[in-house]
């Protein structure tokens, strides 16, 4: 059932520091807001002299004179040069070395708006159907804000894998990463854009038509490092080392006699999109997360840089052959497959599993977001040379800490904040706290050790009301873990100065409207401070109404969507046009969980009313948000939210013969098989070519109702579509005439394979099997039953002295997932994620596994029964059930696991 969802969010736009916020923390450790109302913060950069600069993903750059500042100054405002739009902006930021010891220069990184695309891209040419091309800059501002561009490059065609960040390293070079800018719906070798390969990439020209076999454009401009001699090298998807003076190469670069002079800037390539990178301290080597497409997420280690290192990417994502790519048979591809040397990625961690097992940490959606290596005590000595890294769409950090030999030991992995804000960016400040930016909540974290610090706490009575508005504070609630006496200092006017009282308990009366940040800071006689911040709002905050669209409107890909809204303020009167803002966001969530979903910001609408989107292309589940904020002349804000859902299509993909394997967008999967798609989406299909099936050779022929062997179809505006692949026998090989007879050899007897008694994936109704009171709901793959702890799926099956059966599950209450009389019983596993489970019996040892691994063994001779087989015995969801008469092996478990039954 489609959901329809309001929401409404008031809130007041200030920045205030220390507020107590969400997150679950090792015990010693408290999360705090230090400041908030920042927009979407990028990066967080911490200067000698005590300043906090702060990149916006819009283009401001804000400078806040302390810690305890709550007001920012604006040190430069980029916003009229960067494409604020997608997953672009401004995203990378760095200080020079010596920025407070003569060179005040800040370097910035972001994506360039040179055609005036607006902050938006229309339709035509579209964000995900032909692009809205634009580039990348690296520039260095000084201390008066003006701006010189040192790299002007970069060229991206769709709206992710955008520039990355920026370091500096101890060798005083800066270091600067980028995505390579293609598509995240398709295996994008350059076939789409308006005008055809809009970056110009060999071996056409701009409008040119690429071959798949040829090309390299699209994603694999993360291979142009590679490309022949005479043909210009991109830098997307790849690792700089420039000059901070000059953006040239920096003295030293293992490329440095290239021709190319971005060739010569090129340390690291073959990434997708490395998104965030740090330094490991003393030793120059570079970490970086490249944030996956649809199964690994990867941190990679560059650790030296006397010869330039290629991660792979889209050849391969992870440590496997990616197989959307490698059906292309691009020449790319094939050749560094022949030649190897790809670099393996130091740590990956699959979509569908958690990082540390057991963990709250939600699967499916991921996008590595952040890495740091922690360095002294104040957490701890066990904390120190540890890395830390984050998750965006998992909202979880999770450190590893220092081996014998100085490198993370990734047996030590820990779950460190689970429940983090949407986490960016990561970094320690001064006072050995980390913090990170809170990207969607538009705030600074702060995450501090509690051991020796006292912890402050502010009750308020009330926190809002009409203004004359009286409030008491109390900060009894304040504690220090080692019992040492506290002094108070209160700012209750919200002016950054702690001069209001000095005592446990204060009042304060506010005579205008507005919201004000109220500060307590405590202090132990050692001078340990901490502080906390509350929130009051004086005065009726705005009242925000969308006229349209309405929460049951639905939308497909291309469809114009228009908009309206107005908003009174506390008096009833109508507030302008000009103080009304609206958002759009993409919310793209996981195949295997559908409520775990990650956002994409796609655009504003300043100072209307009234206004028109072009509904866009993603993959499906997604949905859109569009969001009214209203701020009046007291700077009161109030905000409502309307969810609009999709209308979807069924794409189904066949091959003649049945069983050989086809693309469909991101996937290489044996037929049949088909998915749920957005209408009107644009999908890429594909049919690799030649082909094995059971000894026998084919080759692509022609589709029936697609394109080439490798092109787009567009998803029906509702129902289902249906593209079948034929293909070709090859001639089976003969033997010579003159070919001697093989010696006589006694035959080889092995054990029959376990034969596949039943596979029910739920799609189109169970194979015999009888579905006691379930009903069929989103699954793993498709469709799957939902089941109440009451009902039951009841397979009738012969004694098997031997079997295997398997299943994936998505508990919410536990209880059984499989049991046949008093033989067996199968438990459900951790509750709230899809999970694999398996058991088999060979005749003497039951053996069960989970996602593929196995989790338990146990010597047991179980009863040959003839009674039924019973699924379901808990509350949940059942998807993929298969039945074998014998036991598999670890390897044909994890191979079921990857197939999805069809």
């Amino acid at each position: 059932m489609r959901r329809l969802l309001t929401l409404l969010v008031v809130t007041g736009s200030l920045a205030g520091a220390g507020s107590a916020s969400a997150g679950v923390l090792p015990a010693g450790f408290t999360q705090t807001t230090q400041w908030n109302g920042l927009g979407n913060p990028t990066v967080i950069r911490f200067a000698a002299d005590g300043r906090v600069l702060v990149a916006s993903k819009s283009g401001i750059v804000s400078v806040f004179d302390s810690l305890d500042d709550p007001s920012p100054t604006v040190l430069t405002d980029l916003r009229g040069a960067v494409h604020d739009y997608w997953d672009r902006g401004l995203l990378g930021m760095a200080l020079d070395p010596r920025f407070t010891a003569g060179r005040p220069y800040v370097y910035v990184l972001y994506a360039y708006d040179k055609p005036g695309w607006g902050d938006g891209c229309p339709a035509p040419p579209g964000p995900t159907a032909d692009g809205c091309v634009i580039s990348g800059r690296l520039s260095r501002i000084a201390a008066d804000g003006n701006e010189t561009v040192l790299i002007e490059d970069w060229c991206q065609q769709y709206p992710s894998h955008s520039v990355g960040s920026l370091e500096f390293g101890p060798d005083g070079q800066l270091y600067v990463s980028s995505g390579e800018g293609a598509s995240f719906n398709w295996a994008d070798y350059g076939q789409a854009g308006a005008p055809l390969n809009p970056c110009g990439d060999p071996p056409g020209t701009v409008g040119s038509t690429l071959s798949a076999i040829t090309s390299q454009g699209g994603a694999l401009r993360a291979q142009a490092f590679r490309r022949p001699a005479g043909q210009r090298v991109a830098l997307g998807g790849s690792i700089l080392r420039v000059n901070p003076d000059t953006g040239a190469a920096s003295d030293g670069n293992p490329a440095g006699a290239s021709a190319d002079p971005n060739r010569r800037r090129i340390v690291a390539y073959g990434f997708r999109n490395p998104f965030r990178f740090t330094l490991r301290p003393g030793t120059g080597e570079i970490w970086s997360g490249d944030v996956g497409w649809n199964t690994w997420e990867e941190i990679n280690r560059t650790q030296n840089l006397a010869q330039v290192r290629n991660y792979g990417w889209p050849c391969y994502e992870g440590a496997p052959k990616l197989g959307a790519y490698d059906t292309l048979d691009n020449r790319s591809c094939e050749t560094l497959y022949a030649e190897g040397g790809v670099t393996a990625p130091y740590f990956a961690y699959d979509h569908a599993e958690p990082v540390v097992p057991g963990e709250t940490c939600t699967t499916g959606s991921s996008s590595i977001s952040g890495l740091h290596f922690y360095r002294g005590a104040a957490f701890g000595a066990a904390y120190d040379g540890a890395l830390f890294f984050g998750d965006f769409s998992r909202n979880c950090i999770w450190v590893v800490h220092k081996g014998d030999d100085g490198l993370p030991d990734l047996r030590t992995r820990e779950t460190f904040a689970a429940q983090a804000d949407g986490p960016v960016w990561l970094t320690q400040g001064p006072n050995g706290a980390l913090y990170y930016a809170d990207l969607s909540g538009g705030r600074v974290q702060r995450i501090a050790a509690t051991d020796s610090a006292p912890t402050a706490h502010i009750t308020a009575t009330p926190t809002a009301g009409a203004v004359p508005l009286t409030v008491t504070f109390d900060g009894r609630g304040s504690t220090d873990p080692d019992g040492r006496a506290l002094a108070y200092a209160w700012d209750l006017d919200g002016d950054g100065a702690y001069d209001d009282a000095a005592t446990a308990r204060a009042s304060f009366t506010y005579r205008s409207p507005g919201a004000v940040a109220v500060r307590l800071r405590v202090t132990t006689a050692a001078g340990v401070t901490a502080s906390a911040t509350r929130t009051i709002t004086a005065g009726a905050p705005p009242t925000v109404t969308i006229s349209a669209p309405s929460p049951a409107t639905t939308w497909a890909v291309g469809d114009a969507v228009s908009f309206s809204g107005s908003a009174r303020n506390g008096a009833g009167d109508a507030l302008a046009a000009a103080r009304l803002t609206w958002s759009l966001a993409l919310r793209h969530c996981s195949r295997t969980d559908a409520g775990v979903c990650h956002t994409h910001a796609l655009q504003d609408f300043v100072g209307v009313a009234s206004g028109q989107f072009v509904a866009p292309d993603h993959e499906y589940p997604s949905h859109l948000q569009l969001s009214l904020t209203a701020i009046d002349a007291a700077g009161l804000s109030a905000t409502r939210t309307v969810r609009l859902d999709p209308r979807t299509a069924e794409l189904e993909l066949r091959a003649e013969p049945a069983g050989l394997a086809l693309t469909l967008g991101s996937e290489t999967l044996p037929t049949p098989f088909s998915r749920t798609v957005l209408a009107q989406s644009q999908n890429a299909v594909g049919a690799a070519s030649p082909q094995l099936l059971d000894g026998v050779a084919y080759t692509f022929a022609s589709w029936a109702g697609g394109p080439a062997s490798t092109g787009f179809v567009i998803a029906p505006a509702s129902g289902s579509a249906t593209y079948t692949a034929r293909f070709v026998a090859a001639s089976a090989p003969s033997a010579s005439p003159d070919t001697p007879a093989p010696p006589s050899t006694p035959p080889v007897v092995r054990p029959a394979a376990p034969q596949l008694l039943g596979a029910w994936g739920f799609d189109r109704g169970a194979n015999r099997g009888a579905n006691r009171g379930a009903n069929r709901v989103a699954g793993r793959h498709g469709k799957a039953l939902r089941l109440d702890g009451k009902t039951r799926f009841v397979v009738r099956a012969p004694r098997l002295p031997t079997f295997t059966v398997e299943a994936w599950v998505y508990a919410t209450r536990a209880g059984t997932v499989a049991q046949r009389g008093d033989a067996f019983r199968l438990p459900t596993p951790a509750r709230t994620r899809w999970t694999h489970l398996a058991l088999t019996y060979d005749g003497t040892t039951v053996r069960t596994y989970r996602d593929g691994t196995r989790v338990g063994a146990r010597r047991a001779a179980l009863a040959a029964t003839t009674r039924p087989l019973r699924f379901g015995a808990f509350t949940g969801r059942l998807d993929d059930l298969r039945v074998y008469d014998g036991a598999l092996t670890a390897t044909q478990i994890a191979a079921d696991r990857r197939a999805p039954v069809r």
